[in-house]
């Protein structure tokens, strides 16, 4: 089914009951379907994530169609599911089950001294498992009709399921991990499949993942350290630190760029969480850090890496914060935009 674009103005004000970025797609003609998480669970420091998608998504109909690298990308189309609401609920009851879990270990309590406690981890870990059988099923279903599949969360733990899904369907794929944090402890307040274990929970289940190169990290414990250096080379991670310094004695953006996608494979995998970004761009991400990338640095890697000949395969964008002038919702919009682009382009 192809969608009829005779009396949609591109140029024009984006209609406010079309879909993302004022398209008129739906479901059956769009060749991108993004699958809204709101998820949050598992957040330690700053919630307003789950919430994210709703707000970008409304934040989208500002963003202008006309992109001069991807200047007909979008009329393959582009389609935001509606929000689950029973993921929504979900989320918001066990994230107050979770936020009592963390206030009693913070104390310095022991779970296994406490029955409750015990039923709340439990219940928690089990509903995580849950979210990321719910994204793998639905987007294993989209991939069977032919679509492309990005998902707009939520926390960064909503990748699992989609990664999952795309190792039905390519024997070997990378994934570039844009992050101020590592992601790979093995268990994360003892929460199995936490925002700060989804790295490892993939190298650990997903053995299609031959490689992960993880850019701009710069907050991460000596357990991830040693993970990384025992790895065998499949984790290649480019620390804030070594990136700055490279660049201010004298290495290009564009020598790095090259180094960076002369080690991937052929299908590309982008998993990007705003904290990865200079905290000025999405303030109000769940554990915001000093340092990080420009937008348009992340956009140069990513021209680059289609100009390589390699293909991206899927995406997620996670951890955008809700705020009060719509700022971090104004980013997060055109980053999934640039994201969308990256995923239709034919080069």
């Amino acid at each position: 089914m192809i969608a009829d674009l005779s009396r949609f103005d591109p140029n024009g004000v984006s209609v406010a009951n079309n879909n993302v970025f004022g398209l008129p797609y739906n479901e059956e003609n769009a060749q991108l379907i993004v699958i809204p998480v709101p998820w949050e669970v598992t957040v330690s420091f700053r919630g307003g994530t789950a919430r994210a998608p709703e707000h970008i998504l409304k934040a989208s109909l500002q963003v202008d169609l006309f992109d001069s690298q991807f200047q007909n990308s979008w009329k393959k189309g582009v389609f935001m599911l509606p929000v689950d609401k029973k993921i929504l609920l979900k989320n918001d009851i066990l994230r107050k089950e979770n936020e009592l879990y963390l206030n009693f270990i913070n104390s310095g309590e022991k779970v296994e001294t406490n029955k409750f406690m015990c039923k709340t981890l439990k219940e928690v870990n089990e509903g995580c498992a849950w979210m990321n059988n719910w994204v793998y099923e639905n987007s294993k279903t989209l991939l069977s009709k032919g679509k492309q599949v990005g998902l707009l969360g939520g926390d960064h733990s909503i990748a699992f399921g989609l990664i999952k899904a795309l190792a039905e369907r390519h024997e070997d794929f990378g994934v570039l991990q844009i992050d101020a944090h590592c992601d790979l402890r093995k268990s994360y307040e003892g929460l199995d499949n936490s925002h700060g274990s989804i790295m490892y929970n993939v190298l650990e289940n997903i053995p299609q993942v031959s490689k992960l190169i993880q850019l701009g990290i710069r907050d991460y414990c000596e357990s991830e350290w040693q993970y990384i250096c025992d790895s065998g080379h499949r984790i290649v991670t480019y620390f804030e630190k070594e990136l700055k310094e490279r660049q201010f004695t004298g290495d290009t953006w564009s020598h790095i760029a090259d180094e960076i996608i002369n080690q991937l494979p052929q299908n590309v995998y982008i998993s990007y969480d705003v904290d990865g970004l200079d905290p000025k761009l999405c303030p109000h991400t769940g554990t915001p850090v000093p340092g990080g990338f420009e937008l348009e640095q992340l956009n140069f890697l990513f021209r680059k890496i289609l100009n390589s000949g390699r293909k991206i395969v899927g995406f997620d964008l996670s951890e955008t914060g809700i705020s009060s002038n719509g700022w971090d919702e104004n980013v997060g919009s055109r980053i999934l935009f640039k994201l969308s682009n990256l995923m239709l382009c034919d080069k």
